[in-house]
């Protein structure tokens, strides 16, 4: 028979480390008295916890704080270099892959541009592995102090039981089993979510959604999504689909969007649609070159700006639909294709939310630009597996064992 007070007593120690790793990550450099004082922790408690993670090599000093009276408190910091990350960002124009320490300070990266929109599955694959062994290689790592690898995707991540399948309609994957694909090459843990969903973690941790409990985190790129956050948790819905922001229909019978539906925000805001209804595109110039050059001409071409003024109203009314929908108190527009655009259609698009969006919850909202620029889905995919090691209080994935001895293998 189980002992169910041993079991009691484990978890409570698990869940107390946890507890200090976390604060510490996000809130330190802080000292043992006001871990104790902002957790709620007994002294004893932080002293044996702080013990151990030291101990550990997770937690090191970072310096002296004055004390009013007594002795001079020391102050403890995550150690950045306990451990290693990896991101990469599956998107529909590139794959990028970068590596971080735990500080997320981005230490190598490679980036593979895509001429297919991504479709071709086995050779984003290949990328990625590639990747993983470019970074680790550059950096002059030992792949085996990589923590975890997250994996940010377009489409609906389905997770299975023991894999992530991926739907992404406007590109063609219907129902890949992309963990299993890249579990072929690896045997890091693997996390794979929507590209969206981890751009939206880190706005929310450490950019222009920090601080906020209900927020919508949009991401325009070559197509559209979004990152909702009820309570200061994202939510998923019934199958992991919720935050399909840019298939909302905009306008009943209208362009037909990738998706095979018609009348969907993307159709309208999204950076491929959006060039395609630019008459005067330049030929056989890639999507963010082509972006930034209808951007330049709209100060001076009539048709131009007149496209990107009918892009400010389509996006404001569909940020009234958030307003009107989630009750958000902030909404942040990030992606490629939206901090490039950004800075010239917030005012109309602000003033188009306003017009659409009822007063009282439109008043309480307030529509941002993304602050960690336009790698920020690759700094969000690593955040997956650094979410997993804060989770479980700073301990070595079960499949890994610990760094010294873990087996790692690229195909």
């Amino acid at each position: 028979m189980p002992d169910r007070t041993q079991r009691t007593v484990r978890d409570l120690r698990r869940g107390n480390r946890s507890a200090l790793l976390r604060h510490l990550y996000f809130e330190g450099p802080l000292s043992r008295l006001e871990l104790g004082r902002d957790t709620g922790l007994s002294a004893g408690s932080v002293s044996n916890v702080v013990g151990e993670l030291i101990a550990d090599g997770l937690v090191e000093r970072a310096g002296v704080a004055d004390s009013d009276g007594g002795r001079p408190r020391i102050l403890l910091k995550v150690a950045a270099g306990y451990g290693h990350l990896v991101g990469v960002d599956v998107g529909e124009t590139r794959v990028r892959v970068g590596l971080f320490d735990l500080d997320l300070t981005e230490l190598a990266v490679t980036e593979h541009l895509l001429s297919d929109g991504g479709r071709d599955v086995d050779h984003v694959v290949r990328l990625v592995a590639d990747g993983l062994r470019s970074v680790t290689a550059d950096a002059g790592i030992e792949p085996a102090t990589v923590l975890g690898v997250g994996v940010g995707v377009p489409g609906i991540v389905e997770q299975g039981w023991d894999s992530a399948v991926v739907h992404a309609q406007t590109i063609g994957w219907d129902a890949v089993p992309l963990g299993r694909l890249l579990r072929a090459g690896t045997r890091l843990p693997l996390y794979i979510e929507n590209g969206a969903k981890t751009l939206g973690q880190a706005e929310m941790w450490f950019g222009a959604g920090r601080g906020a409990r209900d927020a919508v985190i949009a991401l325009i790129g070559s197509g559209v999504g979004a990152c909702v956050v009820a309570d200061g948790k994202p939510y998923r819905g019934a199958t992991s689909s919720a935050g399909e922001w840019g298939h909302t229909t905009m306008r009943v019978g209208g362009r037909r969007c990738r998706c095979g539906a018609r009348g969907c925000l993307e159709a309208y805001v999204g950076a491929a649609s959006l060039l395609q209804r630019w008459r005067g595109a330049p030929a056989g110039m890639g999507e963010e070159a082509a972006l930034a050059a209808l951007s330049e001409r709209a100060g001076h071409d009539q048709e131009a700006a007149a496209l990107l003024d009918e892009t400010a109203e389509y996006l404001g009314a569909g940020i009234a639909d958030l307003v009107n929908l989630f009750n958000p108190e902030r909404i942040v527009l990030g992606g490629w294709a939206g901090l490039l655009l950004g800075p010239r259609l917030l005012p109309a698009v602000r003033t188009a939310a306003a017009e659409y969006a009822l007063r009282q919850p439109g008043r309480h909202a307030s529509i941002e630009l993304g602050q960690l620029g336009t790698d920020a889905v690759t700094v969000g995919a690593a955040t997956l597996p650094l979410a997993h090691f804060l989770d479980s209080g700073g301990r070595a994935p079960s499949a890994a064992g610990n760094s010294a001895a873990r087996t790692v293998r690229w195909a």
